[in-house]
């Protein structure tokens, strides 16, 4: 009798013939076990993106001091913090647009073109001969990658629902290490003339342009994993098409009412609205934290910096991916179980702050206390972020249906990058601010900046408290 019960969904549910979406769901409903090899397939896609997203920061100092823009010292962290933004701004016009396109399209059309994009203009970026071409580059790496929306709608729709924490887990995972192996690789593999001067020619092609190299190796990551991306599979439904290919006029008619329809809906709705809100505040502080993090490392002890190289930046960074990578995997499947996502969100939050505020004391000391410190201090504030977003997540796709959910997460997208054009912008300008203010009665020197973090993560802790965050799922 419990045989029975069991089967019924499979009967009662009918599929269409040739739609890539039912295909999915067939395989969904047969599928025993945890499905790593898909879980693996969107962690490298969702990789494949990230990686540039902040692969510049260990080296955008040096970068922009090459151009000789800045006039002084003090300036340069200034105008990198826009070159930093760039992407930001690209990604914030166009998210909303490859959501829809994603949900009236299909998914993989929008995967294809958004690493396709990282194998172009990140390769150019790397290449730039002056200040405009670098900011020009970042931006249309931004303006046309819209895949990191569609891909958390799609997580969902590719794994059962008792695997969705796993799989928006591993893209978020994927999203926090990229922005750590990419400044990782940047660090360790800009300006290669002058590490590897048996190797590399200061005359070579890699001596011309010395911030091409870790540009090089990201893009030719992304190449291959657009080849492989042609296999992944579909999953949206394309049965409605099917059937009513004879009146494709009237389907477009009502296509471009329903997505005017949806996205109002979308944005009436307010446990959808509120998750964006708190996903927005932290992000902005994510963004702000990786570029001033690497900026403020590799700045001289004489402005309150740690007077590293790009070279000991990667260390870390790679350390750090490495601690994120054990922790999402092993560890925050079991904390989401156990607390739920918002409360995870709440003590990463929380435990955040007092960690920040120590920062600034850290250039007191050196040698081996100096890594030591550092390195724990990066792990854990890696960890807290990424289990902050991966709550965002989660809440995010639960509170609209499928149909919904790649327009949801282009205004998501939007509202993030929008955010996360802000954090490095500002955050460079701060941070130069601060920098100049070492003499200061309140908070001098790097203090401020740090404080500065704190207090927006402040207000994003605040944000995830009843009545602002409404939710019907946790």
């Amino acid at each position: 009798m419990g045989d029975s019960v069991s089967k019924k969904p499979l009967l009662v549910k009918s599929y269409h013939q040739g739609c890539p979406g039912c295909c999915v769901d067939q395989k969904k409903e047969l599928q025993t076990g945890l499905p790593i090899k898909e879980v693996l397939f969107i962690w490298i896609v969702a990789l494949s993106v990230a990686l540039p997203v902040s692969s510049l920061f260990p080296f955008l100092y040096f970068m922009i001091r090459d151009f000789n823009i800045a006039e002084k010292e003090e300036d340069i962290s200034y105008y990198a913090g826009f070159v930093g933004s760039a992407y930001m701004i690209g990604r914030a016009l166009t998210s909303v647009f490859w959501g829809v396109v994603a949900d009236r399209y299909g998914r993989k059309p929008v995967f294809l073109l958004g690493t396709s994009t990282v194998v172009i203009f990140n390769t150019l970026f790397g290449f730039s001969v002056n200040y405009w071409m670098a900011i020009i580059t970042r931006f249309l790496l931004g303006f046309l990658n819209g895949l990191l929306g569609p891909i958390k709608a799609y997580a969902c729709e590719l794994f059962r629902e008792e695997h969705h924490a796993l799989a928006l887990s591993s893209i978020s995972t994927a999203w926090g290490i990229g922005l750590i192996i990419g400044p990782a690789l940047g660090g360790f593999l800009a300006q290669p003339a002058e590490k590897f001067p048996s190797l590399v020619s200061s005359d070579s092609l890699l001596g011309r342009f010395p911030y091409s190299l870790p540009c090089l190796c990201i893009s030719i990551f992304a190449l291959f994993v657009t080849i492989g991306s042609i296999w992944l599979p579909e999953t949206l439904h394309f049965h409605k098409k099917i059937e009513l290919e004879s009146a494709s006029n009237i389907l477009e008619e009502k296509q471009d009412e329903e997505t005017k329809s949806t996205l109002i809906t979308l944005l009436k709705n307010w446990p959808l609205m509120s998750s964006i809100i708190v996903y927005c505040v932290f992000s902005l502080h994510d963004m702000a934290y990786t570029e001033i993090f690497s900026l403020w490392a590799v700045s001289p002890k004489s402005l309150g910096g740690l007077n590293y190289s790009t070279e000991d930046v990667g260390t870390v960074l790679s350390i750090t991916g490495m601690g994120l990578l054990l922790f999402q995997t092993v560890l925050y499947p079991i904390a989401e179980r156990i607390f739920g996502p918002i409360w995870v969100a709440r003590i990463s939050g929380a435990l955040s702050i007092p960690l920040l505020t120590s920062y600034p004391y850290m250039a007191m000391l050196s040698g081996f206390v100096l890594s030591l410190t550092l390195n724990c201090a990066s792990i854990m504030k890696n960890i807290f972020s990424v289990s902050i977003i991966t709550g965002t997540f989660m809440l995010q796709n639960k509170a609209v249906d499928q149909h919904q959910r790649g327009a949801a997460n282009g205004i998501a997208m939007t509202l993030q990058s929008t955010f996360k054009a802000i954090g490095p912008a500002c955050g460079g300008a701060l941070l130069s601010w601060s920098q100049k203010r070492q003499n200061a009665a309140f908070l001098p020197g790097n203090q401020m900046i740090f404080f500065i973090l704190n207090v927006i993560e402040g207000i994003g802790v605040l944000l995830t408290f009843k009545p602002f965050l409404a939710t019907n799922h946790y």
